[in-house]
């Protein structure tokens, strides 16, 4: 059990709203608590119900910050680990991968979208995972069930000194999960936005790491579910326990959609 402060957003009379890049710009209010995160190693979950699971998996990517190396190979990668944990009929990544890496990294910010994620947060609510869904569903399939899944992989070598928490979907309450808009500000891109949740703080949150996750692991979590529902909270924090030297951590991000079809 690892004790750290969770960061999540205040309630407020206002819509909060947080950007891929400028973060100066970001209207999110940080209410942080010092939070138990329980090492997920030493526990049982499934994708159903907790929402998470860590999944042993390793990647013929010799570099992931190769860009042409991860959309030659690595999607397909994901798809199939996506079919194999989840039993849907049909899947596909959403973007070409998410680098992101710690902020002692010279890297962190220099890429779009690569700052660790610090305020605890679903990256979509149901009505955007339902629009999402709906443009992506193959044509002529009667689609039962859709889920939204993250995959999460560290390729930086162990320890990371902010790793990723995320939180049991059954210790989650709809109270809990404030409306916000996230904001893709790609400078080489029309700004664009949709809807997300901001997460405020319940004592009753039951949060999770994998310590020492290395390259040929990935972690699997749902960001939606028409099905089961049961979003994950997650967030970055910074590892109470590593040597002040540590390398930053670095890591790569994929985001899919599964079907199953009638």
């Amino acid at each position: 059990m690892t004790t750290a402060v969770i960061n999540y957003a205040a309630r407020t009379d206002f819509r909060q709203r947080y950007y891929a890049n400028d973060h100066s710009r970001d209207t999110v209010i940080i209410d942080g608590h010092p939070m138990e995160i329980t090492d997920g190693r030493a526990v049982s979950t499934d994708l159903d119900a907790a929402g998470f699971k860590l999944v042993p998996h390793v990647s013929k990517v010799a570099d992931f910050q190769d860009r042409a190396d991860v959309a030659a190979v690595h999607g397909q990668e994901i798809v199939d680990l996506l079919l194999a944990h989840t039993g849907a009929d049909a899947a596909f990544c959403t973007g070409p991968g998410i680098l992101r890496f710690g902020e002692k990294s010279k890297l962190a910010g220099q890429l779009n979208n690569s700052m660790p994620a610090r305020f605890a947060h679903i990256d979509i609510t149901a009505g955007t995972a339902a629009g999402f869904a709906k443009g992506g569903a193959p044509e002529g399939k009667s689609v039962r069930r859709f889920a939204h899944y993250n995959v999460w992989r560290a390729f930086s070598a162990p320890p990371q000194d902010v790793p990723l928490a995320v939180c049991d979907a059954r210790s989650v309450a709809a109270e809990d999960l404030i409306i916000a808009d996230a904001i893709f500000d790609d400078p080489e891109k029309p700004e664009w936005s949709f809807e997300s949740y901001i997460v405020a703080h319940n004592p009753a949150h039951r949060w999770h790491w994998f310590p020492n996750m290395t390259r040929d692991e990935a972690l699997i979590f749902k960001t939606s579910d028409s099905q089961f529902g049961n979003p994950i909270p997650h967030v970055a924090f910074d590892n109470p326990d590593v040597p002040a030297d540590v390398a930053p951590r670095s890591s790569i991000e994929m985001r899919a959609i599964a079907f199953w079809f009638d």
